[in-house]
């Protein structure tokens, strides 16, 4: 693997957990959202990873001229969270009430929500550690040359 791969793949984890950091704060935003532009309440959403540029075996056996290690990581999608139900809360008063009163708010839990978002912190501090573990042994290089 060489260096410049190594930078490459720690800033897409960083990427990738920024990005979830953002989802996280979409959905925490949209707690109380009980109308979107298509009628229903805001569902949840979740981002699920992949690795980025997966390599076949043939492409691995047959090109020896190459070097492997990994290729990182990338957003493989963005799903609405269809497996938990809505939250319904009693408030006839409420503009978006049913007939029996009951208004349907967003399956976002703030704790669930919470985290996950110590999870993608923690995520991005250990790529930007990788990170710099990876450029503090190119600087130590850089200096044996020097003696």
């Amino acid at each position: 693997m060489g260096l410049f791969q190594a930078f490459d793949i720690c800033a897409s984890g960083m990427t990738a957990q920024r990005f979830r950091t953002d989802i996280i704060a979409e959905n925490v935003a949209n707690v109380n959202t009980t109308r979107t532009e298509d009628g229903t309440p805001y569902r949840r959403k979740m981002v699920t990873f992949a690795e980025r540029d997966k390599d076949t075996f043939y492409t691995l056996f047959t090109n020896k001229t190459r070097q492997y290690g990994g290729n990182g990581v990338k957003v493989a999608k963005i799903l609405d969270d269809e497996e938990t139900d809505y939250i319904m809360k009693y408030d006839p008063s409420h503009p978006d009430a049913d007939e029996n009163g009951y208004v349907s708010y967003p399956n976002v839990n703030i704790v669930q929500e919470m985290t996950d978002l110590i999870d993608a912190s923690r995520g991005y501090e250990a790529n930007v550690t990788a990170f710099n573990s990876v450029k503090s042994m190119a600087q130590s290089g850089l200096q044996v040359g020097k003696s």
